[in-house]
């Protein structure tokens, strides 16, 4: 790690104007602030204050916090995990609504003793991104990808499988099938809504806007999604859920509510981890390891911090579309199509195996 002296050396300015900058004084020059935080992200440079807990890496929040989430958590244990391997701390920061209006990001983060950033956002939010990244502060954004190349991101891409299934529940004979996703609008998410079109228009289906259904991301919701659903004058066949848990949710309503999965309505669910195991029957869903990717950001910005690795880090790490029990044919009368579980226990049926990756 560099020191005050070292980056006024770097930045070519003396070593009370380098104080000053990292003191947040507002009379110093912003070209001159800009070349001083440069420099001393550029170096690794840590304040005097911020020695004693220099193991630190921020988990940060550019917008409202969603720990409540089954992708957070899962993140945030990977990184956990990652810190364990790395000997770093790990503190959760809210840069909304900590960072004070005179502070630059590199100034906020050095204040809290943080010496990198794993950074979750929204749509919303995403400059705030592009602003810590043009400050050259170590960071990697989580689940979201930036065309400016000086944005570190890793991302799972659920783009191609989001479209999968909804092919597959085509292939099966739905012809009404419904998307939920979560209320607020992530990049993981509008992904996955705009793959769900791309699906429908490949079956030579309509897209209705009514069978579309975005709400926070909690069991409750899916409980009330499956409920309005069902409720149509011509209720959907199948669903389709982009986030754990309105997919748990939807199951639970059901059973409540003593609609048969998959007899009655097929439900394709996301899994962040193995959450799709807890449910009956097997969810068969669009699946990624989110705790891989909070680890590998992790272990990354460890090594940059260590200066063992480049500044740039820009990975997708491919999900995967697993056929469990939730999805069949849909049963209509007069229709001769198969009773749900002959067809979910016939291999290779329309091409895909139950119980299976594809």
């Amino acid at each position: 790690m560099a020191s005050v002296r070292q980056i006024a050396e770097h930045a070519g300015v003396s070593i009370a104007t380098v104080s000053r900058v990292l003191n947040n004084d507002p009379a110093v020059n912003p070209d001159t602030r800009d070349r001083v935080l440069s420099a001393a992200n550029r170096w690794g440079y840590v304040p005097n204050g911020g020695r004693r807990i220099g193991t630190y890496i921020g988990f940060a929040y550019t917008s409202r916090t969603s720990l409540t989430g089954a992708f957070d958590c899962a993140v945030l244990d990977g990184v956990v995990r990652g810190a364990d391997e790395c000997r770093l701390d790990v503190v959760i920061v809210n840069v909304q609504r900590d960072k004070r209006a005179d502070e630059t990001y590199t100034q906020f983060f050095m204040r809290k003793g943080v010496r990198a950033v794993i950074l979750r956002t929204v749509s919303e939010s995403r400059d705030t991104c592009q602003k810590i990244a043009a400050e050259g502060f170590p960071h990697v954004v989580v689940s979201d990808r930036f065309d400016d190349p000086r944005v570190n991101y890793i991302d799972g891409d659920s783009t191609a499988d989001s479209r999968r299934a909804v092919e597959y529940l085509v292939s099966l004979g739905h012809r009404r099938i419904a998307f939920a996703m979560h209320s607020v609008p992530d990049r993981d998410h509008l992904d996955r809504f705009e793959a769900y079109r791309a699906g429908l228009v490949a079956g030579g289906l309509a897209f209705d806007e009514r069978l579309v259904f975005r709400h926070p991301s909690n069991l409750s919701a899916g409980g009330t999604i499956l409920t309005l659903s069902q409720s149509l004058p011509d209720p959907p066949t199948a669903i389709c859920c982009a986030d754990p848990l309105l997919a748990v949710g939807a199951v639970q309503k059901a059973h409540e509510l003593g609609i048969r999965i998959p007899d009655d309505v097929s439900i394709v669910g996301f899994d962040d981890a193995d959450m799709r195991h807890a449910v009956y029957p097997t969810l068969t869903a669009v699946c990624q390891d989110a705790g891989q990717l909070g680890f590998q950001a992790t272990v990354w910005l460890s090594s940059l911090l260590r200066g063992a690795a480049t500044r740039s880090f820009r990975v997708t790490i491919p999900t995967f579309f697993e056929i469990n029990r939730s999805t069949a044919p849909p049963r209509e009368n007069g229709r001769g199509l198969l009773p749900a579980r002959e067809s979910t226990s016939a291999p290779g049926a329309n091409g895909y195996s139950p119980g299976g990756r594809v």
